[in-house]
């Protein structure tokens, strides 16, 4: 079929013959709500953030996410909410009209922030105000000082605040969706859909939340024939406790992952906050994460140190790689076409002590020049077990398996670091980029070894 339709602003739309490569913010730009703004087009600035009405435990919530990377297709069924859907009866939102008292001056950036704050704002149990939500906003004049203020003046909603009530629902449910307007858009509502999909068209184009495809769209002019949007499989949206591992849906959001585990695996804990920004988080997934092989991706040295395995799944059954053996090569996998990553395992029980390091120009939202993780187990002061996960030093995520053999049974002290420091310097042959030259990239290897060191010897002094 070539039509489509979601709520937008409380209001049904029915859309037709629209190109599935149409992003939201393109659309809304064209129907006259000019609110959003591009600024950047790859999900970094913020300007273009709309509210999604996503199902939780207790009714829904509503979750800021990039307008420029959701491709118009994708929200069908869905329930969006725009900077201009905020205000009622002609009286300005509470958010806005906090935004009113110095935090705006341009205004380019203040709708997207609006958006991100009213997110928060409707945060159920919220106690004060978590600024860490509105990070992936950027703002070039005003400066943060006054957003943040404003942000931290905000009360409660009111008891009959009409997206109050509305959260207080249940959010609609994903279906089934065949749309095709010159190129086809797929949503698959099951695993056995999707490998008839696949079948029928092996070429198409997986979407998971869009946040390297759409890039690609907008950036790259990017074309596919057949999208396969993965985002209603209920097989890929789970987080199951085995016996001996945990099993995380390849599907599920980053955000949503961060609280279903609630600091219970710590590395994790640590890698949330520096994967890109809230926006990106509330969309992004593990599998395409995974999926992208992207040699400076922060997931797959977290998962490497933690000794991760994928789930494939395909119309024949499943199969269980090492994450080691699942990157083949620069940007290439040993995924199988007719195969979709369906979680993502790792075993149990964790190491004691485990850190994730990022190398980047800017601490938080950004690429990494090194990306390292390490996960250890001590016994009586020596090494038992140790895992070195790394992104930034060869055409894929790697394992430092020659310094982990090294260190393997020594005792974990001063000497012995220094001397690893030296293997795992001579263990890769990183190149120089605009990110950063071979001669660092080698260099950061050896210190983060010794900063590792330095916060787990305490332990044992």
């Amino acid at each position: 079929m070539a039509e489509l339709s979601f709520q937008l602003n409380g209001r049904p739309v029915q859309i037709s013959d629209v190109d599935p490569h149409t992003t939201l913010l393109a659309w809304l730009r064209q129907m006259g709500l000019t609110g959003s703004k591009e600024g950047c087009a790859e999900g970094e600035c913020g300007a273009c953030a709309v509210l999604l009405r996503k199902p939780d435990d207790r009714g829904s919530r509503l979750e800021a996410v990039n307008g420029c990377l959701l491709l118009l297709p994708s929200l069908a069924g869905q329930e969006v909410w725009t900077v201009e859907g905020l205000s009622s009866d002609a009286q300005l939102h509470p958010v806005q009209q906090a935004m009113l008292q110095g935090g705006s001056q341009c205004g380019y950036c203040t709708p997207g922030f609006v958006v991100s704050m009213a997110a928060e704002y409707y945060r159920k149990g919220r106690e004060g105000f978590d600024l860490e939500a509105l990070s992936g906003n950027l703002c070039r004049c005003t400066g943060y000082r006054p957003i943040r203020d404003a942000a931290l003046a905000l009360g409660q909603p009111a008891p009959d605040d009409p997206l109050a009530r509305r959260c207080r629902e249940p959010a609609p449910a994903l279906g089934p969706l065949h749309y095709q307007a010159g190129p086809t858009y797929l949503r698959p509502a099951s695993l056995s859909e999707l490998f008839h999909a696949l079948e029928e068209h092996p070429q198409a184009r997986l979407v998971a939340g869009g946040t390297d495809v759409v890039v690609e769209v907008n950036q790259r002019f990017a074309r596919a024939q057949v999208f396969l949007d993965l985002s209603a499989l209920p097989e890929l949206q789970t987080l199951r406790w085995g016996q001996g591992y945990v099993e995380l849906g390849a599907g599920v959001p980053l955000s949503e992952l961060e609280r279903w585990l609630n600091g219970r695996i710590p590395l994790l804990a640590e890698w949330f906050p520096l994967f890109a920004s809230r926006l990106i988080r509330n969309r992004a997934t593990l599998g395409g994460n995974l999926g992208t092989a992207s040699p400076i991706g922060d997931g797959p040295p977290v998962l490497l140190a933690l000794g991760a395995e994928v789930v494939l799944a395909s119309a024949v059954g499943e199969r269980v790689l090492p994450l080691e053996r699942f990157f083949t090569g620069y940007r290439q996998t040993a995924r199988q076409p007719g195969e979709v990553i369906r979680a993502v395992r790792i075993p149990l029980p964790l190491a004691p002590q485990a850190r994730f390091y990022k190398v980047a120009k800017r601490r938080m939202d950004d690429i990494s020049t090194v990306a390292a993780a390490f996960a250890l187990r001590l016994e009586a002061g020596l090494v038992q077990h140790i895992r070195i996960g790394l992104g930034g030093v060869a055409a894929t995520p790697v394992r430092a398996y020659q310094t982990e053999a090294f260190l393997q049974g020594k005792p974990w002290d001063g000497r012995t670091v220094r001397a690893a420091a030296e293997v795992i310097r001579g263990e890769f042959r990183p190149i120089d980029d605009h990110r950063g030259s071979a001669a660092y990239r080698t260099a950061m290897l050896g210190n983060l070894l010794h900063k590792f060191y330095a916060e787990t010897a305490e332990v044992w002094v």
